[in-house]
């Protein structure tokens, strides 16, 4: 499996744009998670976040809320999300970016932590309530596991924030489209388009936009601005959330298809 730099290469090379799919680790189960996973790698996702659950997010919307809260409730922890990650490492191509808060970081320690998820095939990392201030020990230890840590702008970050930033992330800088929390959106900011073309000319690191994507629409405008990935997540756990779990993994590959179709044209 390609590194997160690794394979935002492979793409630039190939004039491509990255799709990365979101979902939440144990919901509706966790061997629901398993198939999705493998499903979003044959359906054409570039690389995968999958999120902790976690109970008292500050990024996450309603649908990922919920989502963490059934997953909880089922008695979901990080070991059984490493654990997932273990088993399905071996038969896909896109590399896992773990999203977790930084308490489960803090309770194991960052190097171990850094350790056990590396050695679980992890090979990036998002803390959204982490900020840059603080940020050095875990770039540091991650550098030294092989894991990269993608830092996150904001569309309130003023410049020279935003270069900051830039010069510290790794694997790629991840865009967020809007001012508050995950969730389906019917429209892109245009202040988007801005940002993303203030970020490239100030970096050679790949930015990709998150926040509220949800439709092919959506995805397609952002690659025709520059975004060199996308990233979807409440439309996909959505989906994956809604009926049986036969039903939502049918949901969730039949729009991972057309997301990825959406960015290639």
């Amino acid at each position: 499996m390609k590194s997160v730099s690794e394979q935002f290469q492979a793409l630039r090379d190939r004039g491509q744009c990255a799709l990365i799919p979101f979902i939440t680790a144990g919901d509706p189960d966790l061997d629901t998670t398993i198939a999705a996973l493998k499903l979003l790698d044959q359906q054409g996702a570039d690389l995968i976040e999958l999120g902790v659950p976690y109970s008292d997010p500050l990024a996450d919307g309603p649908v990922i809320q919920a989502a963490s809260t059934r997953a909880l409730g089922r008695g979901v922890t990080l070991d059984d999300v490493l654990t997932v990650v273990r088993q399905v490492t071996p038969d896909i191509q896109s590399p896992i970016i773990l999203f977790t808060y930084y308490n489960p970081i803090l309770n194991r320690g960052i190097e171990s932590f850094l350790q056990e998820v590396a050695a679980a095939g992890v090979r990036g990392l998002v803390v959204p309530d982490l900020p840059l201030e603080e940020v050095n020990p875990l770039l540091t230890a991650a550098q030294g596991a092989g894991v990269e840590v993608i830092l996150l702008v904001a569309p309130t970050s003023p410049p020279e924030r935003i270069q900051a930033i830039a010069a510290q992330a790794q694997g790629f800088i991840y865009l967020v489209s809007v001012t508050g929390v995950t969730g389906v959106r019917r429209e892109i900011q245009s202040r988007v388009q801005d940002l993303l073309q203030d970020l490239q000319a100030s970096t050679d690191k790949p930015v990709a936009v998150g926040f509220g994507v949800s439709q092919p629409e959506q995805a397609a405008q952002l690659r025709s601005w520059g975004a060199d990935g996308v990233v979807v997540g409440s439309a996909f756990v959505q989906r994956l959330a809604e009926g049986s779990p036969e039903e939502g993994l049918k949901a969730l590959s039949t729009f991972c298809a057309e997301l990825k179709a959406a960015i290639q044209s």
